[in-house]
């Protein structure tokens, strides 16, 4: 088991660059950050080993491959046992349509992202879900128009007062 490192500012400002463009040279990273590369290296080494850092990837541009539907679900239980809850998400875990689960406080359970090819198919989606017995009593649909809004990254610098 890694124990997590303390993180200082340059530790955040490494990560706060490698999430807007994970393709970085190290080169550039430590000149962006203000090391030399050799310990640069070494600190993103430390971060991935101790799991500050999950992946690296690319993020798609899905409007060139088509069209898409962002669908916001809001979904409440049959009632609120423990082993309802697990059971949703474990089933909602297997849907590859659902990018987001989110269990919230309020009027309603679960909040959850969908993404379709369209309403029809968000639609089959939720169908089949009902079929489930996934202690689904009701849902509520939100059909996204527009997203002028959707960051690729977390405000790290600004969320976490790193330790010095």
């Amino acid at each position: 088991m890694n124990c997590a490192p303390k993180l200082d500012r340059i530790d955040i400002r490494i990560l706060s660059h490698l999430q807007r463009n994970g393709r970085i040279s190290n080169v550039n990273l430590a000149d962006a950050v203000g090391l030399s590369p050799s310990p640069c290296l070494t600190r993103v080494k430390r971060l991935e080993k101790a799991g500050y850092i999950m992946d690296y990837g690319a993020h798609i541009q899905l409007e060139k491959l088509g069209t898409v539907q962002r669908v916001f679900t809001q979904v409440t239980l049959t009632d609120h046992r423990p082993d309802h809850f697990a059971q949703f998400e474990a089933y909602i875990r297997k849907v590859d349509e659902v990018q987001e689960c989110h269990l919230v406080s309020g009027g309603f359970d679960y909040q959850l992202t969908f993404l379709t090819r369209n309403v029809v198919h968000y639609q089959t989606v939720m169908e089949d879900l009902l079929d489930k017995n996934i202690f689904i009593d009701k849902y509520f649909s939100y059909i996204v128009i527009k997203s002028p809004i959707v960051k690729k990254y977390y405000p790290i610098d600004k969320l976490f007062s790193p330790t010095e």
